[in-house]
Order: structure tokens, then C-alpha cells, then sequence
């Protein structure tokens, strides 16, 4: 399975997520997006209804329900209710089952050390149970892709 390590340096993960969120729907994909907790669901289920760019992102939370109608699905949990086949994981929340999924983001703030040092120990462990990995860095314009 191919891994892609988001580099969060530029924004905060409220501003980034979104236009990768629009890109997933632009495909025709679906998304479900692991947080840490469910403090982290409310928040960017806040950041998401109050984004600018795009204008509209269609989502649901446990809260909400009816979740197989939903092309973006925030959870603390490992459901995958609105079989989402982009994972986002949010500082690698959840497990590293990714069976059900065709592409995985794991996003990370760069300005937390402890979030980089977290996310050095996933590419450590994921390089080492076989899975492909990407590294993307947040520049002034967009992503750089290297490894």
C-alpha cells in the first residue's frame, strides 16, 4: 500500500485539509478522516463548514449520522460508514489496517515536534511492514513530493 506523509509547514491542518478534501471529491473518491479524539472531530467539522476554498465540502460526523450518504466521513473511530476509499489520518490516528482503502494521507503538523517525531516513528514502522511511502512537504504553493 502506498503511504503519503503530509508535511503540514505552511498552514494549520484546518486550512490545508480542506483543498485536499475538494481534490478527493473532484476525483470521485470518497473520504474518511481519522482523528485523535472527538475533540478533533468537532474542530474540523467547524474548519470544513466554515471553508472558503472550496466553497463547500459535503461531510458528516457519528453526530450527524446518516453516514452512508456522505462523501466525507470525520471519525475518532475505525468505522468506514461511507466506504471511503481515501483514508486522511490526522497525526496517524487509528490503526494501521488500511484494507479498505486505495490511497492514505497521513497528515502532521510540522510546527509540533512531538507530531514530527510521532510521524518519524509511522515511517519507520510502515517502511518496515513493507508499504510504499511518500513524503510531501507544504510549500508556498502547493505540495513537493520526494522519496
Amino acid at each position: 500500500m502506498d503511504v503519503g506523509f503530509y508535511h503540514l509547514t505552511r498552514t494549520p491542518l484546518e486550512e490545508a485539509l480542506p483543498a485536499l478534501l475538494g481534490k478527493t471529491l473532484d476525483v470521485g473518491e470518497r473520504a474518511l478522516v481519522r482523528c485523535p479524539d472527538a475533540a478533533s472531530v468537532t474542530a474540523l467539522d467547524a474548519a470544513l463548514w466554515a471553508s472558503r476554498d472550496p466553497v463547500w465540502l459535503p461531510h458528516g460526523t457519528a453526530k450527524m449520522g446518516h453516514a452512508s450518504w456522505q462523501p466525507i466521513w470525520l471519525t475518532e473511530g475505525t468505522d468506514v460508514p461511507n466506504g471511503a476509499k481515501f483514508l486522511f489520518r490526522i497525526d496517524g490516528a487509528g490503526e494501521d489496517d488500511f484494507s479498505p482503502f486505495t490511497r492514505i494521507f497521513d497528515l502532521f503538523d510540522g510546527r509540533d515536534p512531538a507530531s514530527v517525531q510521532r510521524a518519524r516513528q509511522r515511517w519507520v514502522a510502515l517502511k518496515a511492514a513493507g508499504h510504499t511511502l511518500v513524503y510531501w512537504q507544504q510549500q508556498e504553493r502547493g505540495w513537493k513530493k520526494s522519496g
